[in-house]
């Protein structure tokens, strides 16, 4: 991308540095969005801001903090419309009328129902002058995960595969560990860290007893989902060591056993013989967890493409071949009828990850970066 020359786009300019800024957060700030924050006099940067986190002070709030005096009379750009309503922390659009700001620049409106236009016809009928739709698709595809959900009320996906050349991800003998290299594994483990919670079957859980870490000095550690209908989990799984794992079973589950697991976990019952996806979902993005990585085994990641629920995809090819038709597939499910049913990745990319291949691609219109 071209720098932008701020003497004949200064709006643009400075709208990219509050988009620098929103990435700046040393935490995911889930479920908030990334925000960032500038306030400009005479032409110059006086302030700047981003959102730390939930009960963190809003990008708004932190830049005019950093202005301070200066700020009154000067201008102020933030990557999503500012907010007028009590939440953890006190409204945007009253820091920044206490701060005498004259101009406000925002790149796309905040779909929340608590703000949706609201912050910037508080701020018009002030008499302070706003301009909206700078850098929108920037600022779009920084919040995806936000947009996604403030839209559906369901979160943003991604699923990770190793695989061999030929679709595989387990021997005949079911042997798995591993069919990628060091280097693969590790920027799947980078993927984790970008993420709140990471789910897989039960199937996965007993073939392979995984941590499901990042395992990055610094990154939190995200939940663990595990979809599990007659809870098989053993007790000493790994994952139910982290104290930081939900295990979704279904109606016909052992009580004795939920019971059990439910002193060093979460249980979360569905009705039905199997887990319901969609509700998993659902109740996912009540508890706040906005970003989630799917990493399988060959049914979950099956049903999750069959039920399109996958909004991105990372694909790491491995250069081997494992062969015969009862090694385990990368993707169960039904699958497709046709050819013509098939699922085509979009906005593909293709990079070399030591000795494999990460594709990257997207599934469903919210995935935009």
């Amino acid at each position: 991308m071209k720098p932008i020359d701020p003497s004949k786009r200064p709006d643009e300019f400075f709208m990219q540095e509050a988009l620098r800024l929103a990435r700046q957060a040393p935490t995911l700030p889930y479920p908030n969005p990334w925000v960032g924050c500038v306030v400009v006099q005479n032409g110059k940067m006086i302030g700047r801001g981003f959102h730390r986190g939930m009960g963190t002070a809003h990008a708004e709030v932190d830049a005019l903090r950093t202005a301070g005096a200066a700020a009154r009379g000067g201008s102020l750009f933030v990557n999503l419309e500012p907010c007028c309503h009590f939440g953890h922390t006190p409204p945007c659009t009253d820091a920044i009328l206490a701060a005498g700001i004259r101009r406000v620049v925002y790149a796309i409106r905040d779909p929340s129902p608590l703000v949706a236009g609201k912050g910037a016809a508080l701020l018009r009928r002030h008499g302070l002058l706003l301009r909206a739709g700078v850098c929108t698709e920037q600022a779009a595809k920084l919040n995806e995960v936000y947009l996604k959900y403030r839209a559906t009320g369901l979160p943003f996906v991604t699923a990770k595969v190793a695989a061999s050349l030929d679709g595989k991800i387990a021997t005949r003998r079911g042997e798995s560990q591993w069919i990628t290299d060091e280097v693969a594994r590790r920027r799947g483990r980078e993927l984790r860290a970008q993420n709140q919670a990471v789910l897989v079957g039960i199937n996965t859980v007993l073939a392979d007893n995984p941590h499901l870490g990042p395992r990055i000095r610094g990154s939190a550690e995200p939940w663990r989902v595990i979809l599990d209908s007659q809870l098989r989990i053993p007790l000493r799984a790994r994952v139910l060591q982290t104290r930081r794992c939900v295990v979704a079973c279904s109606s016909r589950a052992s009580i004795r056993k939920q019971k059990q697991i439910e002193r060093q976990a979460e249980v979360w019952r569905f009705h039905g013989r199997r887990v319901p996806l969609l509700p998993v979902l659902g109740k996912l993005a009540e508890n706040g967890i906005l970003a989630l990585l799917v990493e399988g085994g060959s049914e979950v990641l099956g049903s999750f493409i069959d039920q399109a629920l996958i909004d991105r995809m990372f694909w790491f090819l491995a250069p081997k071949i494992l062969g015969s038709q009862h090694s385990l597939a990368a993707v169960g499910g039904a699958g497709a009828r046709r050819l013509s049913d098939t699922l085509e990745l979009r906005r593909v990319s293709l990079a070399i990850v030591g000795k494999c291949w990460e594709l990257r691609g997207s599934l469903s219109p919210w995935a935009l970066d």
